[in-house]
């Protein structure tokens, strides 16, 4: 059970974090290859935008999640530290060919795009995921690819546009459980959420979706979490610990122990999740090649 923590405790808590949650700064000459290849590419990531704690594991492995669509999002997630704004510019045609190179000089067999959200567009940047789908599969032989998407803001034509050119694996975060969306999540709604990943499901894509623990949810509304997970036929879950990117955002409530992440992991795969990836440092694209 998580137990609730007073003012002193969540200033404590979000100050110190404990060594399971310690993480080595990034390093060494794949990283630098990594580093390199996507600046000189002009794209970005998710890794750096997010402040992902696995940046240096995954880079260090030469692989990383290509953030596509600017690096300006239309909402404004509690949560995120992704820069939050009106973007300037439309679509930027050029970047599914950019992805592809920066792909192919990594020598990725895997690849990983998400996007920030683009509102501010009927069709939410939706033709660039698929085009970088299919530049991809042209490029690079026998490559899979897993695609996070944001939720179109529920326009299912330009969820379409995807699917149309699809990726092996569809994923869109739940991000966390329904009570917590207006101060976590204010522009989503969790049903329409849910909506996605089974139309996703429904036309045949393996599907896969998200959360962090940390907000102050309860193990039972998690728990509720999976059993829809499971009513919307999804794949794959991850579950991860939300660590705050900067004093502006969302407080962390508490740090979750290992020993939960393994219990949450061994609930939600006999409730019938096929995979679920569990602990305190998981992110939604962390050895996402696995989940192919």
């Amino acid at each position: 059970m998580i137990k609730e923590l007073n003012v002193v405790d969540r200033n404590e808590t979000t100050q110190r974090r404990p060594d399971w949650l310690r993480v080595k700064l990034p390093s060494g000459e794949k990283f630098k290859e990594v580093s390199e290849t996507v600046s000189n590419n002009s794209l970005n990531t998710v890794c750096s935008e997010a402040r992902c704690p696995n940046m240096g594991e995954c880079w260090g492995r030469g692989t990383a999640t290509f953030m596509i669509l600017g690096d300006v999002c239309t909402r404004s997630c509690s949560f995120c530290a992704v820069k939050t704004g009106r973007p300037v510019q439309g679509l930027d045609w050029d970047e599914p060919r950019r992805v592809t190179e920066a792909a192919k000089e990594m020598g990725l067999k895997h690849v990983v795009l998400t996007s920030v959200n683009r509102d501010e567009r009927e069709d939410g940047g939706a033709p660039i995921f698929a085009e970088c789908h299919r530049q991809l599969r042209e490029a690079i032989d026998g490559v899979t690819i897993e695609s996070l998407i944001p939720d179109f803001r529920g326009v299912w034509e330009a969820l379409q546009i995807v699917i149309d050119t699809p990726p092996d694996v569809l994923s869109h975060n739940l991000e966390t459980v329904p009570d917590l969306y207006r101060t976590i999540r204010p522009q989503a709604k969790y049903e329409r959420s849910l909506e996605l990943l089974q139309r996703v499901k429904d036309q045949g894509i393996r599907s896969k979706t998200g959360i962090m623990v940390g907000f102050g949810e309860k193990r039972e509304q998690v728990i509720e979490l999976m059993k829809d997970c499971v009513d919307h036929d999804v794949d794959v879950l991850t579950i991860g610990q939300y660590m705050q990117p900067t004093k502006m955002h969302q407080p962390v409530e508490e740090w979750v122990h290992p020993d939960q992440f393994a219990e949450y992991k061994e609930i939600g795969e006999k409730l019938g999740i096929e995979h679920v990836e569990s602990g305190p440092l998981v992110r939604s694209s962390y050895h996402a090649e696995e989940h192919v």
